[in-house]
């Protein structure tokens, strides 16, 4: 884990590549509650027995909850120890499922900081997260994540 004193030694890494989190084992349960909270009960993600026999011989989580991890992840990567007033999640320039994460893979995120902008109200970061998965050449996925940073 790196860790910056505050919000503007942070922007000065502008750059470069923060670090990797932990690796996290994707369940069957982790996909079953998001199939809950989000209403997709896709069969390729929640029933085992169909999925075995489908394209990926095994349900698969959602490409949304791979998504979904990032804010899991930030904290893993680095940390300010001035923490600022609030950090508010701004959106996305672009995001790519590259390939599907099957029920009992690890992933992780590799953090790098692309962009950093004053705005009249803060920080705006721009960071690519790199969402890989333990063993396989092609990643997960690839975010360009913004998150707006109020000192």
């Amino acid at each position: 884990m790196r860790t910056f004193t505050d919000v503007s030694e942070l922007a000065a890494a502008e750059g470069e590549h923060l670090g990797y989190s932990d690796w996290l084992t994707i369940t069957q349960d982790r996909i079953d509650r998001f199939a809950d909270a989000t209403g997709d009960h896709q069969w390729i993600h929640v029933d085992p027995e169909r999925a075995a026999e489908g394209p990926f011989g095994t349900t698969i989580a959602h490409g949304y909850l791979s998504l979904s991890l990032l804010p899991y992840f930030g904290p893993q990567v680095y940390t300010l120890q001035k923490a600022p007033t609030m950090g508010i999640n701004y959106g996305l320039n672009r995001v790519r499922f590259l390939q599907p994460v099957k029920v009992g893979a690890r992933v992780r995120d590799g953090i790098e900081l692309t962009g950093t902008k004053e705005t009249s109200t803060g920080l705006l970061l721009t960071m690519k997260h790199t969402v890989e998965i333990e063993g396989e050449e092609r990643d997960a996925l690839v975010a360009e994540a913004l998150a707006l940073i109020v000192p």
